[in-house]
């Protein structure tokens, strides 16, 4: 067979990722071999692929889910925004310019359509099913034109489509009939029915809903999701925390130690792969929060500045909030700080920067001996190594190139003191690493905090997948579903006027 669906949503963050996701992961428990697919993401959560690719970070979550390597096929459009209206084009895996809003959506996109359905078909040629993922929602009536992740695919490819609609923001009825009733009737044929995500509460109360939902469309609902805390799957482009809120991962176990260690991670623009910090998250003791002042350093035990794109806007952003100044107070002060990737570039001593800001020489925080210069080639790999006396593993993704000149060797990086910087992203999610590291942090704050001998950031991702699947095998008409997945949507579906305007 070689059967498939897409996910598409009646808004941003409906649930698509982690419906992917639990779909993914239920079908690979029942024995199906399974990939899953977003034909253009725009994201600056990335991830490296073993042959050195670039895809958005939620394909390569649902690689896991489905208990396969990720590859560009699975996401082969990235957009990586770089300001308010441009967005640097990432296609199957390699950067290959800046493009605007307009300019993208002007022709660009269109163009790419036979790339990507020809990334699908292959897919699909190699694995039973292929779970795809929309962006925002079907209904963008101003972009259905060019559209090629949403509709566009579905109709390139026959596939059958299911709405996700988070009914936890509230209006979940309006947003399922509305985004139905602005498509076209040959887009309206591929609708197949509806998901509800995170809802709170008795369902019999939604039943009745549910069914006049029904008898208004014509569809069916596939299942309601209940609310769950704590599922931790990378999101794409946004934080699933509000800024100064903790992060966590999963239900954190009591401190080991006497003490927990505070982490503050600073709100850069353009902030890149804050998902770097689910791994300290996760620890037992470990309480990490997004900050954009000054004062919310002073608590902290260790500060992380963050990935960008932005580089130079994030360095001006630092110096602008007054926290370039707590950041040299506390390296004076033998505090701890960690740079990654843009953050490790900004601790240097000076940039020459004429491809990202293409501002030539602006000074660093000279926190670190450090000289960075930008190359138009994207570094994209996936390095392993030793610190700290323990095996790590990252990925890197950067434009920037790093000369150090002095200070202890720390990855590719550099330490000076209690200041670390590195380009390895995903190094804290090796465990002996990030213990040890974390030892070195309380050591420097005079912290009696001990990390526990035994958290698995694998394991506990594994089980976040597991639980997305679950959810699905739960509480899904997983009967039906396959059936969708296997034959296509039911013929017959009724047209709901007024559809997409002409």
């Amino acid at each position: 067979m070689s059967g498939g669906l897409l996910v598409a949503g009646t808004t941003s963050d409906a649930g698509k990722s982690v419906v992917t996701a639990g779909i993914c992961r239920w079908l690979v428990r029942q024995g199906v071999k399974v990939a899953p697919f977003k034909a253009q993401n725009m994201s600056l959560n990335s991830f490296v692929t073993r042959e050195g690719a670039e895809i958005g970070r939620a394909q390569a979550m649902q690689a896991q889910a489905c208990r396969i390597e990720p590859t560009a096929l699975m996401n082969p459009v990235l957009l990586k925004p770089g300001g308010e209206q441009s967005s640097q084009v990432v296609l199957l895996g390699k950067p290959v310019g800046e493009l605007s809003a307009r300019g993208y959506h002007g022709g660009r996109q269109q163009k790419l359509l036979g790339t990507v359905l020809d990334c699908l078909a292959g897919l699909r040629s190699t694995y039973d099913a292929v779970i795809c993922e929309g962006a925002g929602s079907p209904a963008e009536i101003n972009l259905r034109r060019t559209d090629i992740v949403n509709m566009g695919i579905a109709r390139g490819a026959r596939l059958p489509v299911l709405v996700v609609g988070d009914i936890d923001r509230g209006g979940v009825f309006a947003s399922f009939y509305g985004t139905l009733a602005l498509l076209s009737p040959e887009d309206q044929e591929l609708v197949a029915g509806f998901l509800v995500n995170k809802f709170r509460g008795d369902v019999s109360l939604l039943e009745p809903g549910l069914d006049m939902l029904h008898g208004l469309t014509g569809r069916r609902t596939y299942g309601v999701l209940p609310f769950r805390h704590g599922l931790g799957i990378d999101e794409e482009d946004g934080l699933r925390v509000s800024l100064r809120g903790a992060v966590r991962e999963s239900a954190v176990a009591p401190p080991v130690g006497e003490d927990v260690l505070r982490v503050a991670v600073c709100a850069v623009p353009l902030m890149s792969n804050f998902t770097d910090v689910d791994a300290l998250a996760a620890e037992p003791g470990v309480v990490v929060r997004f900050v954009d002042r000054p004062e919310e350093l002073t608590d902290a035990d260790l500060v992380v500045v963050p990935g960008t794109r932005g580089t130079v806007r994030a360095l001006e952003w630092l110096r602008e909030r007054g926290l370039a100044r707590a950041l040299a107070s506390r390296a004076a002060e033998g505090r701890p700080v960690l740079g990654i990737c843009g953050g490790f570039q900004i601790l240097g001593e000076h940039i020459e920067d004429d491809v990202e800001s293409r501002r030539g020489h602006v000074d660093g925080l000279g926190l670190l001996p450090v000289r960075v210069g930008f190359a138009r080639e994207k570094t994209l790999t996936r390095p392993r190594g030793e610190a700290l006396g323990e095996r790590v593993e990252g990925y890197e993704i950067h434009h920037g190139v790093a000369d150090v000149t002095g200070g202890e060797p720390f990855l590719d990086g550099c330490r000076v003191g209690a200041v670390w910087g590195t380009h390895w992203h995903g190094s804290l999610e090796s465990d002996g690493f990030r213990r040890a590291f974390l030892r070195e942090v309380a050591a420097a704050t005079g912290r009696r905090f001990v990390p526990a001998p035994d958290t698995s950031f694998a394991a506990l991702r594994e089980e976040q997948l597991d639980r997305l699947g679950d959810l699905i095998e739960q509480h899904a008409d997983t009967d039906a579903l396959w059936r969708l997945i296997e034959s296509g949507a039911p013929q017959g579906l009724p047209f709901i006027p007024p559809g997409a305007p002409a």
